[in-house]
């Protein structure tokens, strides 16, 4: 009795240690110490394993990931390949080839819907393209710095404009050329190609007059006085050979009414048209009109109209398209089938300042102008700004200019 009391403070002291030892490999057993892991729990590669741990949450509710959720890259592990883009348009990412690799303008089909044709801007030759992208002279005559290219609508003559003002009309098929005036301009070929609508700009309002010529530039006469107003008149040759221009007369910042000219002073109907920048497309039959402008009333983004164009039904069917593009991205196939490159996103005010749109990427719409009824049919695999969009023939191809590089290129839509 007495030995336990002598050593009593001892044996407390080593009974405390004892059980605080047990305590602690307890704890450790229950918290700390890490599974084994069998083999098939964890690969020979120690890279793949994969916590099963789920992720933890922030006082919000929002999932933190745990780092230790995520796999290790693994050296011998092949990599998930993306996607391949579409061959055949099917309203996806399709596959783009690229045709020439100058900058060309002036593309246009051949009257038999199948070549491109097109300037080329290095060497200052026109060329075709053809079905198996062989690329060949349409010309071996050099056309030095053509500024812009208005092609006849059998697309066996086109009329050259140059820098200086100079204008000429070239017969691929006969290689002539006729010389116009200097002071003839914004050129539009009649429906069969064998006269031209134009103004012709002298000095002083009085000499200012909307007129026509024979393609070679004989014959020319006057069809109205436009003097002050010159800026307003845009020559068009109607498809069915009803009117020869427009007039765009103001309204109020919203509406601007356009009158239909003839060559014999009739006295067509007019339409209203919702916005101002005013950009017109005929349709092939010549009955109606697309075209293009913007308003307040969807932030001066250029937006696509259209309304009947022929004889006493001038200004009716006026329909809103509901898309935010401008005329001169799209192009007929037929009389009710429109294929229109759209912006995936526009700025506000792209309608007042079209360089806003310069650094956009399109997508291929088509719409029936009928019905209204919109479709996706490709998103390009790559950044292209397509500034102008040909159909061949049986709507098989699209083919385009990408106004970034000015290069041409085709998508299979069958």
């Amino acid at each position: 009795m007495n030995f336990f009391t002598k050593y009593k403070k001892i044996f407390l002291i080593i009974g405390f240690v004892i059980i605080s030892v047990a305590w602690g490999y307890i704890l450790y057993i229950l918290f700390f110490k890490t599974a084994d892991i069998t083999p098939t729990e964890k690969s020979k590669d120690d890279s793949e394993f994969i916590s099963n741990l789920p992720n933890a949450a922030d006082g919000s509710g929002n999932i933190i990931p745990d780092k230790s959720d995520i796999a290790k890259p693994s050296f011998t592990t092949t990599p998930i390949k993306e996607q391949e883009p579409d061959r055949v348009a099917r309203g996806k990412e399709t596959e783009i080839t690229k045709l020439n690799d100058s900058p060309s303008i002036g593309i246009t089909i051949d009257k038999y819907g199948s070549k491109i044709q097109y300037y080329n801007q290095d060497d200052k030759k026109f060329y075709t393209v053809d079905k198996k992208g062989n690329i060949k002279k349409l010309s071996d005559k050099v056309f030095h710095d053509v500024e812009k290219i208005i092609w006849s609508p059998a697309k066996d003559k086109a009329i050259l404009e140059y820098p200086d003002g100079s204008n000429i009309v070239y017969n691929f098929e006969t290689d002539k050329q006729v010389t116009l005036p200097k002071h003839w301009e914004n050129f539009s070929f009649s429906a069969n190609g064998d006269k031209l609508v134009m103004k012709s700009i002298g000095l002083g309002n009085e000499n200012k007059w909307l007129a026509i010529t024979n393609d070679d530039g004989s014959k020319s006469k006057k069809i109205e006085p436009i003097g002050v107003n010159a800026d307003k008149v845009i020559p068009s040759w109607s498809p069915n050979n009803q009117s020869i221009a427009m007039y765009i007369e103001g309204k109020d910042f919203n509406r601007q009414e356009v009158y239909f000219v003839g060559l014999n002073g009739e006295n067509f109907k007019s339409t209203i048209i919702e916005g101002r920048g005013f950009e017109p497309l005929w349709a092939p039959n010549g009955d109606r009109l697309l075209y293009s402008v913007y308003s307040t009333d969807n932030n001066l983004k250029p937006k696509l109209w259209i309304v009947d164009a022929q004889g006493e039904s001038i200004g009716n069917r006026r329909t809103d398209l509901n898309m935010e593009t401008w005329a001169h991205k799209c192009t007929f196939s037929g009389s009710h089938s429109l294929y229109c490159a759209v912006p995936e996103s526009l700025e506000e005010g792209a309608g007042v300042f079209p360089e806003l749109s310069e650094h956009t990427n399109d997508r291929l719409y088509k719409i029936d102008t009928n019905t209204g009824i919109k479709k996706l049919i490709a998103i390009p695999d790559g950044e292209y700004n397509i500034s102008k969009l040909i159909i061949s023939d049986g709507e098989r191809e699209a083919f385009f200019t990408d106004a970034k590089t000015q290069t041409i290129h085709k998508i299979r839509l069958k």
